[in-house]
């Protein structure tokens, strides 16, 4: 294999020209490579994830993106300023064809709770743009946080505008709660369509990212702010739980099924602005992690899918006694305590749970609740609950995706008593696009059954977030439609968290 290296140094170089060189004539002749956008993502307080994929023809079915079978040299900057006439820093990083010419730079010796600019140069071309920022410093706040968070994704459903308006809205950083991408074949009639078969080996996951990413508002999104990602279940396969499969379509065998997961897992790393700790290994992928925004926040991002026992009662909506069992978990033992061990820190005013799917309690008139969601594992929320108050966690807060609509939720002491007192607060955004147009409504279902139920929308947005020492503002955000493109954005209902007491106060 052969390293192609089409770098162009302009007064001595990147590290002393502060400025990337226009390209020449014979390297603009090689296709552009940036088709499928830039990233960052990971912040802490002196460095960020830098993230791209060099793809020349991007839905390429071999998930190769067009690009030769040979290592290209990636050059990067950061700059304080977008005119890239003040480089901070700056180097070289091999794509390999291995990776399908991914990249994760790490870019280090920066200052805290501070604003940068990057970009990427190769084989004669140069990337778009990114913004990103560096976290505040152990011991300070920083200014207020302006964090938006999203999730479920539909290609087919509709399209991204709720990614652009996202993207106008210029947040500091971006939590993406999982349904990046999904699994299953075209579906002719839809509003745009998957390309292929549902995707099952390393090419069709490589292949389907790039569709996903060629997209130019999920692109802006991606370009203005750092992302926070943890998958939810279709990076793999719908409501797959640990090893065990919701059902066996497509007929894999255990082996196939452990590949597909393979390929799943090492296609969202490379698509991905996450850290080398998080790099997958063989069907297994590291990513619970805690992220530290200084004293005002600390991000606890949950894995609920790769440690999870079996849904309970066959999956559904049940009424379920196994549901109760004290041994079922959704996170499994050992992120259970070190969740619990995180939460004991105090490292933060607010601990905020980055994770997929509904948490707190929603029951109908016969006991029947999601048993993909914790309704499914009941003492596994109970042990979580009942440990933040424990351990004296001053502002838990946990925001959801996965259930393609906006809620607000108060969290409980005892769910079966109103009553009780209010212990943490949920804040659940809708999807980008799946589930289509929906509708206006805003009764909220089951709210008899369950009034810490506080809010219910069925449009695709996103939530929009200010989070300072005193309170975190929550701006549920919405798009009249996806079946359409460019929808202007609103905001349909507020809410404050107020520092030291739980619970949502209308705004």
């Amino acid at each position: 294999m052969t390293v192609i290296n089409r770098r162009i140094f302009v007064l001595g170089g990147l590290a002393t020209a502060g400025t990337l060189a226009v390209p020449s004539l014979a390297s603009a002749a090689v296709p552009y490579p940036f088709t499928l956008g830039i990233a960052s993502g990971e912040p802490d307080s002196t460095s960020v994830v830098l993230w791209t994929r060099l793809a020349s023809s991007p839905l390429n079915a071999d998930g190769q993106g067009g690009m030769a079978n040979a290592d290209v040299i990636v050059d990067w900057q950061v700059s304080t300023n977008e005119t890239f006439t003040a480089v901070v820093a700056n180097g070289s990083v091999t794509a390999r064809y291995a990776d399908a010419h991914s990249v994760h730079v790490v870019a280090g010796g920066l200052a805290a709770d501070a604003e940068y600019f990057y970009r990427f140069r190769a084989q004669g071309h140069i990337s778009a743009i990114g913004r990103t920022r560096t976290a505040p410093a152990t011991g300070t706040f920083g200014r207020d946080l302006k964090m938006a968070f999203a999730s479920c994704a539909h290609y087919e459903s509709g399209y991204f505008t709720a990614y652009r308006r996202m993207a106008e809205d210029r947040p500091d950083l971006i939590l993406h709660l999982g349904d990046y991408i999904y699994e299953d074949a075209a579906t002719a009639g839809s509003v745009r369509e998957h390309l292929g078969a549902e995707i099952v080996s390393l090419a069709d996951y490589r292949r389907r990212y790039a569709q996903y990413k060629v997209d130019p508002d999920l692109q802006a999104a991606h370009a203005v702010a750092p992302w926070l990602v943890v998958p939810d279940d279709h990076e793999v396969e719908n409501n797959y739980a640990n090893m065990v499969r919701a059902d066996n379509s497509p007929a894999l065998t255990a082996a196939q099924w452990t590949a597909r997961r393979t390929a799943a897992y090492r296609a969202y790393y490379e698509n991905m602005p996450l850290r080398p700790a998080q790099a997958p290994s063989g069907n297994s992928i590291p990513l619970y992690r805690r992220v530290r925004w200084g004293n005002l926040a600390t991000f606890h991002m949950l894995d609920t899918r790769q440690f999870r026992d079996d849904q309970a009662c066959g999956d559904g909506w049940q009424a379920c006694a196994d549901a109760d069992l004290p041994s079922r978990s959704l996170t499994g033992a050992a992120q259970e305590a070190w969740l619990l061990d995180g939460l004991a820190e105090h490292a933060a005013t607010w601990d905020i749970l980055g994770q997929q799917v509904f948490f707190a309690r929603r029951f109908d008139t016969a006991g029947a609740a999601a048993m993909d969601a914790w309704d499914g594992y009941r003492a596994s929320r109970s042990r979580i609950q009942q440990g933040w108050r424990d351990r004296a966690v001053r502002n838990p807060l946990v925001l959801t995706g996965d259930v393609h609509r906006a809620w607000a939720n108060n969290l409980m002491a005892d769910y079966a008593n109103p009553n009780s007192a209010v212990i943490g607060t949920e804040l659940v955004c809708t999807s980008i696009a799946s589930g289509g147009d929906g509708s206006t409504t805003s009764t909220i279902p089951d709210v008899a059954n369950n009034p810490h139920l506080k809010f219910y929308s069925n449009l695709r947005g996103y939530t929009l977030t200010t989070i300072s020492p005193s309170q975190v503002r929550a701006d549920f955000r919405a798009v009249p439609l996806v079946s359409e493109h460019g929808a202007a954005v609103s905001t349909l209902k507020s809410f404050a968290i107020l520092d030291g007491v739980p619970g949502l106060e209308a705004l």
